[in-house]
């Protein structure tokens, strides 16, 4: 049978006031010595550093019940060893490490505290709110975060992750997943979940099975963004909108960026290919620009498909696929896919040079697509809009071998001389 424990029994407070980690903590580990169950969590607000999960154990947050993230970033524990140099980044509010069987959820909430840490990265971030790190059947389901410190669910080597119905507000990325190169995470699920966050809102490398369904997604940075490797990927019926209701952190800014961005390697090489991945059913407002999907040295992209994905006020820059990397993108379908761009006028535009990007976006030669390097890239069904008219070319493409179209639809006042295609030649 398993067991029920109500954490008030072992001391918890839930005042506001009383340090309640060696409370939490030990509720935990009494259900998990008596076989696992379920830590409740009734109305109150129980203040706590590092709260360590164990496997068979669900930490249930009541209506009404907060966690809120103890004021002393040297109180938290860490994932990785306390030897290891990154051990600072890896601390949480609440861990889940080497564990299986377990989670968190109900309808409460997680407060982080805000509980910045002048030693961390860029002199200000602390704790993860939640931390999954090398487990397995992890589940996290209804809560709200609020107030991260760093990431509201950073999820890091683990297998059979399911996010559901969590809402996060505020602080860095909403959710982010990492693997290895040795060893991806598995098997992922973010399902019905809503992220209002002043940086990325789902990010991540390193992933096999991976599936982003029915999210809304708001920020002021990238809607998707992934920065490494991966494989069997499905993103679909999100909807991805600016301006951010929370600021970025670090630059104070509230505009959205890139709707979904795919640029493995983007500040570090990461060796190995991002493929089979299905983006459909995506509806985009007020972004830089829709999609961009390039590769950079040490890594390369194989198979991309977008389909069913609407963007209307994208105000700086064009949908790009482009490889800057050893490898050619391999093969892209863009299909049943409108865009409507409204850039400011600007009569040079046709003379901005084609340069490797950074990390995002950047203004081109071109307003609607432009692909490079690119073994096959297949558009059907494909409408883009300008407003007002735009002297640059609505289409290029450089080095693209294979290049097939059907039903593109542009603008009236664009001329044939404005459509760029490249025979790779």
């Amino acid at each position: 049978m398993e067991m029920f424990i109500d954490a008030r029994k072992y001391g918890a407070k839930g005042d506001g006031r009383s340090d309640d980690t060696d409370a939490l903590n030990s509720a935990i580990n009494q259900c998990a010595a008596a076989g696992g169950g379920q830590v409740y969590l009734a109305p109150g607000i129980y203040v706590s550093a590092t709260i360590q999960l164990k496997s068979d154990v669900i930490l249930y947050l009541d209506a009404g019940a907060i966690v809120k993230g103890l004021d002393d970033p040297d109180a938290y524990t860490s994932y990785m060893p306390d030897h290891d140099k990154k051990s600072r980044w890896h601390r949480a509010l609440v861990l889940i490490n080497g564990v299986e069987n377990a989670g968190i959820a109900g309808p409460g909430k997680i407060d982080g505290g805000h509980v910045f840490d002048p030693l961390g990265e860029e002199k200000m971030r602390g704790p993860h709110t939640i931390l999954v790190g090398s487990s397995k059947h992890v589940s996290i389901r209804d809560i709200t975060i609020v107030n991260s410190a760093n990431y509201h669910i950073l999820v890091l080597s683990s297998d059979e992750v399911d996010v559901n119905n969590v809402t996060t507000y505020g602080g860095w990325d909403g959710f982010h997943i990492r693997g290895t190169e040795d060893r991806a995470s598995r098997r992922v699920t973010v399902t019905g979940c809503r992220f209002f966050t002043g940086d990325d809102c789902i990010a991540g490398a390193w992933v096999d099975d991976l599936v982003i369904h029915n999210c809304l997604l708001n920020s002021s940075c990238n809607g998707i963004r992934w920065i490494g490797p991966g494989s069997r990927m499905l993103i679909s019926g999100c909807t991805i909108f600016g301006p951010g209701r929370y600021p970025h952190r670090t630059q104070d800014r509230y505009n959205s960026l890139v709707g979904i961005i795919l640029q493995p390697s983007a500040w570090t090489p990461m060796r190995g290919e991002l493929t089979h991945v299905r983006i459909s059913n995506i509806a985009m407002h007020n972004v830089i620009a829709p999609f961009m999907i390039y590769s950079k040295p040490g890594s390369s992209i194989g198979d991309v498909e977008l389909s069913r994905i609407t963007a209307t006020g994208v105000y700086g820059a064009p949908c790009s696929i482009e490889s800057w990397s050893d490898n050619a993108v391999r093969s892209v379908t863009v299909r049943d896919v409108s865009v409507d761009y409204h850039y400011e006028r600007n009569d040079a535009g046709h003379d901005i040079e084609i340069t490797e990007p950074r990390t995002g976006s950047r203004a081109l030669p071109v307003w609607g697509l432009y692909a490079r390097r690119t073994e096959r890239l297949v558009l059907e069904d494909v409408r883009f809009s300008c407003e007002p008219e735009d002297v640059r070319q609505a289409i290029r493409t450089d080095q693209v071998r294979e290049f097939h179209h059907d039903n593109l639809r542009l603008p009236d006042w664009v001329h044939t001389s404005r459509t760029s295609i490249d025979d790779g030649a």
